[in-house]
């Protein structure tokens, strides 16, 4: 990358306008569990309905918990150590997710005696079950999201049983070369775990959300995310030392160690590919209702290299046609 690129990327994504989505459905096996549209009337549901389709901006914001403004869901759903999480993120149309930068992270929090769905989530103490980040130097896994896959999890082969919740993930970094841009997805799902199993949790092991998090982390703010050579860092605790190395599959460098972003080599396994949509019971993005939308990011390949050159490309052809942005009136 010529030192010209490297300068207008940042100038790029300083003016990039991205389009938004939420958990549309969480798979459980062979059943399967609606979301509420967000904003919409509710419907029965064991995911926590948000507001908007809107990002959470910045780390200390309150709706980092469970999302813009989420509200309890109606449902529990039954879940036992070891069964399959699919997790299908889609654009508010319905349309495939839009955004392909960025990691994918897991947590569970404990909701005591009551069901989560009354539990008071701002009482939640997280801990990290599995992060996905990058599956190469070009490419990362959120990419096969964009793509019309859905996520893959699962819960804990060891947990013991208890009332959980299960918050899943998506930091979008395709604007965070600046301080402030990353933007933040978080879900929740509200799940009752049988079995009888004795894993938990150490206290080394729980944060608050917000609270886990800083706008200046160094897997929230990447300036250098385009950049030939980048290695990211994940944000937030390590994997909780009671998770075997099947739940907790990895993809990237490292993981933060502590909120104050000290780094720790996590535990390493072979990361998981997403799945079609088709996989557990859910529907394609193909099949799915379109519509216009106000706003709508840039469609990414899996090669990195082909996103810069495209991202400049068309930065560059705006320099040259628009006024405005070239500095003539």
């Amino acid at each position: 990358m010529t030192m010209k690129t490297s300068l207008i990327l940042p100038l790029f994504a300083a003016t990039y306008v991205s389009a938004h989505g939420f958990l549309y459905k969480l798979g459980v096996n062979t059943q399967t569990y609606t979301g509420n549209l967000p904003g919409a009337t509710p419907a029965p549901s064991v995911i926590r309905e948000i507001s908007t389709q809107d990002p959470v901006k910045g780390a200390s914001n309150p709706s980092l918990t469970c999302g813009m403004n989420s509200t309890a869901g109606s449902l529990v759903a039954d879940v036992n150590p070891g069964d399959a999480i699919t997790l299908d993120w889609r654009d508010a149309d319905l349309s495939n997710w839009p955004h392909s930068t960025g990691p994918m992270l897991t947590y569970m929090a404990n909701c005591g005696s009551t069901t989560c769905d009354k539990f008071d989530i701002t009482q939640a103490k997280w801990f990290k079950i599995q992060q996905l980040g990058m599956k190469d130097a070009n490419s990362w896994y959120l990419a096969d999201i964009a793509a019309g896959q859905v996520a893959n999890s699962s819960i804990p082969s060891n947990l013991a049983p208890g009332n959980y919740l299960m918050r899943h993930e998506i930091i979008a970094l395709q604007i965070a070369v600046s301080i402030g841009g990353a933007e933040f997805y978080p879900a929740c799902a509200q799940l009752r775990v049988g079995g009888s199993q004795t894993g938990a949790p150490q206290a080394s092991d729980l944060v608050s959300l917000p609270g886990a998090y800083s706008d200046t982390d160094p897997g929230i703010y990447t300036p250098d995310v385009y950049n030939p050579g980048f290695t990211y860092t994940f944000p937030g605790p390590a994997i909780a030392s009671f998770i075997t190395s099947d739940s907790a599959s990895m993809g990237g460098s490292q993981s933060s160690s502590s909120s104050s972003g000290g780094n720790s080599t996590a535990p390493q396994s072979a990361a998981p590919s997403a799945s079609p949509n088709s996989g557990a019971g859910l529907p394609s993005p193909t099949n799915a209702p379109s519509s216009s939308k106000s706003c709508r990011a840039v469609k990414t390949t899996s090669s990195q290299s082909s996103i810069q050159a495209r991202h400049v490309n068309r930065f560059m052809k705006k320099l040259r046609l628009s006024p405005s942005l070239s500095g003539h009136h």
